[in-house]
């Protein structure tokens, strides 16, 4: 028995927003102070550093609990299951809904238990929980899912990232250029295909001196009164930490895996800056004593952003469909997925498609 992805699908929300049209935002630093440069040279920076052209955001009618049942629609029909006979519904997210016209978020009842409703599963066998792992989410859920399935406790899960950031992020922050909403889902379920599946796979988490890396704060304008909390981060902090911990991680899943890092065709690691995957993954094959591999790291953050939980499912399956340019993944071909964020949580997941 193996453990595999059977079906994917995601949910790329319609509406565009360009980084031109940040050109007319107010942007501060933390401190509230005015930046010395004019919004044209902010963005222009921005697109340098993070390799961001466009980013999607959901309409103002839809929630994550939407976009994530129109993911998990595809999914289930992608895999030819009946959704009656799912075991879990596990939904990684990490601010719940957050409804476009209010100040705050909503997750009783859970995000999943809200897919299921969307879904109309009746068996209530078909158990539904939320998972709060930061961007890591989705592979942690997969990576759950792969425990249930081993344990005898499921045969069949559907496992989500969804994400509306942009219901959460600062108009006056810079960083908010980064935030995308989105939604992608997977069936795992145990198979008789013995050359495919789930090799090995790492989690961890660092929280003594990093777990407020990524938090809830206030606007930078300080001159208004907003009692609403935004997304928050301490950019530096994160990259330094994500490149020398995530190549670390990536390897120890490799090696347990006893896969030779020659045989990896394709790394699929959370869109959160093209600068910073990229110095990651260099960084692993430094590792071992080798350069990077050209095509090995599909990016779709510089059309979709960084939408968080939704990042890595959306691009797998945008790859799996053949609807992203100069990239395939075939049978047999061996896969890492690796993530890193709040918490500060770090995982990774070879695969073997």
């Amino acid at each position: 028995m193996n453990i595999k992805i059977t079906g994917s699908g995601s949910y790329i929300p319609a509406n565009i927003e360009r980084n031109e049209d940040f050109h007319n935002h107010e942007f501060l630093n933390s401190d509230g102070s005015t930046i010395n440069a004019p919004n044209e040279i902010i963005v222009k920076k921005f697109k340098a550093i993070t390799g961001i052209d466009e980013r999607r955001y959901a309409k103002n009618h839809l929630n994550t609990s939407d976009i994530a049942s129109f993911a998990a629609e595809k999914a289930i029909e992608d895999a030819n299951i009946n959704r009656e006979e799912l075991d879990y519904i596990i939904v990684a997210h990490n601010y719940g809904d957050v409804r476009s016209d209010s100040q705050q978020s909503d997750t009783v009842p859970s995000i999943a238990s809200r897919v299921k409703h969307l879904l109309r599963i009746k068996n209530p066998k078909c158990v539904g929980y939320d998972l709060l792992f930061g961007c890591p989410g989705w592979i942690e859920g997969v990576i759950q899912a792969n425990a249930f399935i081993k344990s005898g406790i499921a045969k069949k899960c559907l496992v989500i990232g969804a994400e509306t950031l942009s219901r959460v992020i600062d108009p006056h922050d810079r960083d908010s250029m980064i935030y995308s909403d989105g939604a992608g889902a997977v069936i795992v379920e145990s198979t008789q295909d013995n050359k495919s599946g789930i090799i090995t796979h790492e989690s961890a988490t660092f929280a003594l001196d990093e777990a407020h890396f990524i938090y809830f704060g206030e606007t930078n304008n300080q001159e208004i009164k907003d009692n609403r909390r935004y997304i928050k981060m301490y950019g530096r902090k994160i990259y330094e930490f994500a490149l020398n911990n995530v190549p670390l991680a990536m390897k120890s899943c490799l090696d347990k895996s006893e896969i030779d890092i020659s045989d990896v065709k394709k790394i699929l690691i959370h869109q959160a800056n093209e600068k910073m995957d990229e110095a990651i993954v260099k960084r692993f094959y430094e590792l071992y004593n080798m350069e990077m591999p050209e095509g090995i790291m599909p990016m779709s953050i510089g059309k979709l952003g960084n939408s968080s939980v939704a990042t890595i499912p959306t691009l797998y399956d945008m790859i799996i469909k053949d609807n992203f340019e100069n990239q395939n993944i075939n049978k047999g071909d061996i896969i890492i997925f690796a993530s890193v964020g709040a918490g500060m949580n770090i995982n990774a997941i070879v695969y073997k498609h």
